[in-house]
């Protein structure tokens, strides 16, 4: 990788900033002062140091978001406001993007990395990946209702929906785990028994658990152990 674009990568600065630095001196490749700025460099094994100041290079990034409600899960949008937009100057990059999508009025667990290998595998459908949800419904669940969902109803597609799981929370609050991602699932495998979805915020995903610190709009970087799960999940 060429020395400046990896520097502008790190967030040292612009890319002509950079530029600038290395020509002005500030920075040494393996303890030699290098400044060309179209040095190619090793990030992963050449040390480099800016103003004696050692900088490593980090490849994937990712982020735990606990997006709030009136947010789109997209990278950009001409009218709304993103997931994205949630990220700190700081934390932002350009080929940062969410996993999958949570509709603009559903809170919860949300993933933002530059991964898109693992971005990927987590959302192909034959590999199934848990998604838990916390539910409010209209009204409480039968019996009879309970053990549709747990089998797989009819939301208006050619195939029934995977069985999911319901857990009684209270008497008009589930949590539903899917094993799918169809386009607003939660919503309609409720309406396909006769109730309604008040409130939905997703709670887990490949393993991931929402971590309850976040307020709705706060985010964090995850956790080794955390994208481990992730890659085994």
């Amino acid at each position: 990788m060429r020395l400046d674009k990896l520097l502008s990568e790190l967030k040292i600065g612009s890319r002509s900033r950079v530029k600038e630095e290395i020509r002005r001196g500030s920075v040494t490749v393996n303890g030699q002062k290098e400044t060309d700025p179209g040095r190619k460099v090793d990030e992963n094994n050449d040390v480099i140091c800016v103003l004696g100041e050692r900088v490593s290079y980090q490849r994937f990034y990712y982020y735990m978001l606990n997006k709030p409600a009136g947010v789109v899960s997209a990278t950009s949008d001409q009218r709304e406001r993103t997931v994205l937009d949630l990220v700190s100057a700081g934390d932002r990059r350009d080929d940062l993007f969410p996993v999958g999508r949570l509709d603009k009025d559903t809170e919860g667990l949300l993933l933002l990395t530059n991964d898109g290998e693992l971005a990927h595998r987590l959302l192909a459908p034959r590999r199934h990946v848990d998604k838990t949800y916390y539910v409010r419904i209209a009204h409480e669940l039968s019996e009879e209702e309970v053990s549709l969902l747990e089998h797989g109803v009819d939301i208006g597609e050619e195939k029934l929906t995977l069985p999911g799981k319901v857990e009684r929370i209270a008497e008009s609050e589930i949590l539903l785990t899917i094993h799918e991602g169809r386009f607003h699932q939660v919503k309609r495998m409720l309406s396909a028994v006769g109730n309604e979805v008040l409130f939905l915020r997703r709670i887990t995903f490949g393993g991931l658990v929402l971590d309850e610190k976040l307020a709705p709009g706060a985010y964090r970087e995850l956790t080794e152990a955390e994208v481990e799960v992730l890659h085994e999940a």
